[in-house]
């Protein structure tokens, strides 16, 4: 009778299958691999190598509190020569003495998470159990039955692997990207995305059942949007707060990543992190969802609607000053940052696979809970406002009317003639460039086409005629060069005259502080009402100066000037408005990389800001941080105030671990100049062999 089969070592080969399985950046200690993809082990066995047809292997994955087989969270299988797709897999590779390699392999569509793994021999009658190790399963876009395959490498690397990337910000006229890193490999990060799962309330109901549903984006894009924020008491990552006031807290504006968000998370016990705004939320699921293997990007639509009764019009009343008369929940967000992930619609009919969009950020709840999607982009283009998941609620916020109601002195109301500027621009990052993609047309038909129209009759809802009228007056606002933040500058009513006759017409200009949600603040300046004649076919500017010393404290950190501007037709009476969101820019951080970027040899960053303002910072802090180049991040305090037009410059040392193309980003933080962003490329060589 042939000895009993002894396992004395065995080596998961760490290093070698994250390279594979394209995880060998996230630095972990413990197996990580991608579903549907092959794996190897090494088994040692002691005094004797494994003989066929003598010794039976078999082996036991299990993931979950409570892992059993009809669950799919359980798996036993023996070695076998010819694996199958469907389920879990051993092939013996190759044999060399008392060696064996062995590759596993799960299937495309197994549940993700922690594993344990087990090793059963047995030889005639006698058997053994070994624990050989726990490993972490991943989703895998590179595998074509996995539904989270995206078939592009270059987009798999840009919405997969890439750590850093682009957030848009600032105004449908003035469009700007602020630098972010998700770092979804950094240490710890895994497992702070694992952990999140096993805290979320599905989980805490029913364990079992939620362990089995993981093999589901769908359901895993659910969990992740309620998990990110923190309004159903569920221990979310983040607290939400638009009112300017974060003293208790970091301000939205001054994060440049997700990694520093998730481990203060972690470490103060899964309490909410103060404070953020939507692309805080957004550029945090889209690390989580990375790190989990679902292609994901940040995107931003410009002149967001937020329609809390769904009729898809927002409706604004202002007095004849341009001053706004009542406030309503319905809001028009500058800009609203959301996330797409990529997976295929099983639950749905065909056509609905691809971009599915997922709103972290708290605003209306679905199926009784704070979170917003998937819902597939081509519903939305489509209308299809019955299909899963809160389709109307984001239909709205790409395409709401919004009417202007001017309240006159007697109290009557009037319609002004403005036509609907909801959705604009949708952006993100280009794949592989630093530029600006606007893939407004995957979530909307031209504007006045014909499927537009068929889209609304789909959605219930008439779309206002678009098209001004070319006869009659136009009004529309400019802004003179250099809205920089310590400097006066002039913004104008333009008045355009296209008939064949003088016309005779009265303009006011206002301006209020604003912030990103459309929420209006105090008054920036004002002009008193000018009644003005413009001749036929020509044009004429009224002009509002607006002062640094009247707006200086009136600015919230988003720095925005929301001016109205309404004009009284004296020959028709109709009343025009245009309405424009002026973004006062912050100065500009230098960067500059000294010495030759090569892996794992110091380089060295000096960074510079020059004081705009007319009076000296106090506090002022930098904060620099880029995966791949700093340890953590690296935060500079000034000791001294930084006086007017005084430069502020430091240099640090970077010791780069990762070769490639690497972003080093800058945030600067003081008494009157916050969320100041700036950002460098670093391309590192790899260390020569």
């Amino acid at each position: 009778m042939a000895e009993e089969l002894v396992l004395e070592t065995w080596d998961l080969h760490c290093d070698r299958n994250g390279q594979e399985h394209r995880t060998a950046d996230m630095g972990c200690k413990v197996l990580v691999v991608r579903r549907g993809q092959p794996f190897t082990i090494t088994l040692r066995f002691s005094g004797r190598g494994y003989e066929e047809g003598v010794d039976k292997l078999a082996f036991n994955v299990a993931t979950g509190p409570c892992p059993n087989e009809t669950s799919g969270t359980s798996f036993h299988f023996v070695m076998t020569d010819c694996p199958e797709e469907s389920c879990w897999s051993a092939v013996i590779q190759q044999q060399d003495g008392e060696s064996l390699s062995v590759s596993l392999c799960s299937p495309p569509n197994a549940c993700i998470g922690r594993y344990s793994m087990t090793l059963e021999t047995r030889t005639d009658y006698q058997g053994s159990s070994f624990q050989i190790g726990d490993f972490v399963l991943l989703f895998n876009p590179w595998h074509p039955e996995d539904t989270v395959f995206m078939r592009d490498e270059n987009e798999r690397r840009e919405y997969v692997l890439s750590q850093h990337g682009l957030i848009y910000q600032g105004t449908c006229d003035y469009i700007f990207s602020i630098p972010w890193n998700f770092g979804q490999f950094e240490d710890e990060i895994l497992d702070i995305c694992l952990n999140m799962l096993d805290i979320n309330p599905k989980h805490l109901r029913d364990q079992n059942r939620d362990c089995s549903r993981r093999n589901d984006p769908v359901y895993l894009g659910r969990v992740v949007s309620a998990m990110v924020n923190c309004n159903d008491e569920d221990r979310g990552v983040l607290f939400g707060r638009w009112d300017n006031r974060y003293e208790d807290g970091m301000s939205p504006m001054a994060w440049i990543g997700s990694v520093d968000i998730l481990k203060r998370w972690k470490k103060f016990g899964c309490q909410p992190v103060k404070y953020g705004q939507c692309w805080v939320f957004a550029a945090v699921a889209c690390t989580v969802m990375r790190c989990l293997g679902v292609p994901s990007r940040v995107v931003t639509n410009y002149n967001s609607a937020h329609d809390t009764n769904a009729n898809l019009t927002i409706d604004r009343y202002v007095n004849e000053k341009g001053e706004q008369e009542r406030s309503s929940w319905d809001k028009i967000w500058n800009f609203h940052c959301w996330v797409e992930s990529w997976m295929a619609r099983p639950d749905l009919a065909a056509g609905y696979d691809g971009w599915q969009a997922l709103d972290p950020t708290p605003q209306e709840k679905s199926e009784g809970v704070y979170c917003c999607g998937p819902a597939p982009v081509k519903a939305i283009k489509e209308g299809d406002m019955q299909l899963k998941y809160d389709i109307p609620f984001i239909f709205a916020e790409v395409n709401a009317d919004v009417v202007y109601w001017v309240v006159q002195g007697d109290g009557m109301e009037k319609k002004s003639i403005r036509s609907s500027d909801v959705g604009k621009y949708i952006s993100t990052k280009s794949v592989g460039r630093d530029s600006r993609e606007d893939i407004t047309h995957n979530y909307k038909y031209p504007e006045g086409s014909e499927e537009e129209r068929a889209v609304f009759e789909k959605a219930e809802h008439q779309k206002k005629s678009i098209g001004e009228e070319d006869e009659g007056l136009h009004l529309r606002i400019k802004v003179s060069e250099g809205a920089n933040k310590g400097s006066d500058f002039d913004v104008f009513a333009v008045v355009s005259n296209n008939t064949d006759e003088e016309r005779v017409c009265r303009v006011t200009l206002c301006a209020r502080a604003t912030s990103h949600n459309g929420t209006v603040g105090p008054l920036c300046g004002l002009t008193d009402p000018a009644d003005i004649d413009i001749e036929p076919r020509a044009e004429k500017r009224v002009p509002l100066r607006i002062l640094y010393e009247e707006y200086r404290d009136k600015l919230t950190q988003d720095n925005l000037i929301k001016v109205v501007a309404l004009l009284n037709d004296h020959q028709t009476g109709d009343i025009l408005m245009a309405v424009r969101d002026i973004y006062v820019e912050n100065p500009k951080i230098k960067i500059r990389v000294l010495g030759e970027p090569m892996q794992n040899r110091k380089l060295v960053a000096e960074i510079s800001l020059v004081n705009p303002l007319a009076v000296p910072l106090n506090g002022c802090v930098f904060v620099v941080e880029g995966t791949g180049l700093t340890d953590g991040h690296f935060v500079k305090e000034l000791e001294e105030p930084l006086e007017p037009q005084a430069e502020a410059k430091f240099r640090m040392d970077l010791m780069p671990r990762l070769s490639g193309l690497q972003k080093l980003m800058v945030d600067f933080e003081s008494d009157q100049l916050t969320g100041v962003k700036g950002y460098r490329n670093v391309i590192i060589a790899p260390q020569p062999m």
